[in-house]
């Protein structure tokens, strides 16, 4: 089993249904509400989780009723919280999430809450578990110090170091530089390159922007098209597997922690690929982010489908 860690929001999702989403000044009768864990940080750590590594996320959370949602979840999940801490002065974010039952696509604003309040000294607190983890992964989504000092500790006890760079945000330079695994969207790539992600080709000029900043390897996630990954010398682009989206909650979150689940226990990249391909293309077909996110034996099975891969 590896291991993963890292700092990331710990977020309550709110998230409505219907057959479209309004547009300016419209109403539209929705079909369900659900409440459940999510935040990116929950998220990846999630899906780390259940594609077999030891996860460990650094969060916080507020004194409010909505936080017994995420204890609750980690609880069942079997997750340590020993590095979760509680505000007393902000509340546990929540992210308000519509989606279009039809297609499956959403919108999502986020309030963070507590989790921003998740800073370097909270990360250093964790150092032991940085000594002996497979894979360091982090977001967007805490205080730009947590991700620093994660990168710092990783870079100390050599370990992989993982960013999802969402939801995007002006950031220095020096964020990027070292960082062994990127893994923006189309919209994230084009933001921090300025290229406009249509084609495989207008992905492999947005990653040599990115791995001109410092990054090792890119991974663009592309939606409909699947990922594209690009280290300067070897390229892949990996389609997604035909299964009907339902709600694209979370699929990048998925991708991303079974990403680090993979590496943190040795697989070559193009198998990682593969095995993060599976689960963001099962997650698709479940409502919810956290709830969505495959179990280790699901994603197997799909592996041994759809590439021949018996792990």
């Amino acid at each position: 089993m590896g291991k993963v860690i890292g700092p990331g929001s710990l977020i309550v999702d709110v998230a409505a249904y219907a057959k479209h989403l309004p547009v300016d000044g419209e109403t539209v009768m929705g079909s369900s509400l659900k409440l459940g864990p999510g935040g990116k940080g929950s998220n990846q750590l999630t899906a780390a989780k259940r594609a077999g590594a030891e996860a460990i996320i650094i969060g916080a959370v507020g004194t409010d009723s909505l936080s017994s949602i995420l204890t609750d979840h980690y609880a069942r999940e079997q997750m340590s919280t020993k590095y979760m801490k509680v505000s007393e002065t902000s509340a546990t974010g929540a992210a308000v999430i519509e989606i279009d039952e039809i297609s499956g696509q959403n919108r999502i604003i986020i309030a963070s809450g507590a989790s921003m309040e998740v800073v370097g000294e909270d990360v250093l607190k964790a150092e032991e578990d940085f000594v002996d983890c497979g894979v360091v992964l982090c977001q967007f989504e805490t205080s730009l110090e947590s991700i620093l000092e994660a990168k710092r500790l990783a870079k100390k006890y050599d370990k992989p170091f993982i960013l999802n760079p969402a939801p995007f945000m002006p950031v220095p330079e020096e964020v990027f530089d070292g960082v062994d695994y990127l893994t923006p969207n189309e919209t994230e790539a084009e933001f921090f390159t300025g290229v406009h992600i249509d084609t495989i080709e207008d992905a492999k000029r947005a990653a040599e922007i990115l791995l001109a900043k410092g990054v090792k390897k890119v991974i663009l996630t592309l939606g409909k098209k699947g990922s594209f990954y690009y280290d300067g010398e070897h390229e892949l682009h990996l389609p997604c597997l035909p299964l009907k989206a339902v709600d694209t909650t979370g699929a990048g979150d998925a991708f991303s922690g079974a990403l680090a689940a993979a590496i943190s226990e040795g697989l070559d990249d193009e198998t990682a690929l593969k095995f993060a391909t599976c689960t963001s293309n099962i997650s698709v077909t479940r409502k919810g982010s956290s709830p969505s996110m495959p179990y280790r034996h699901e994603i197997l099975a799909l592996m041994k489908e759809s590439y021949g891969i018996e792990l």
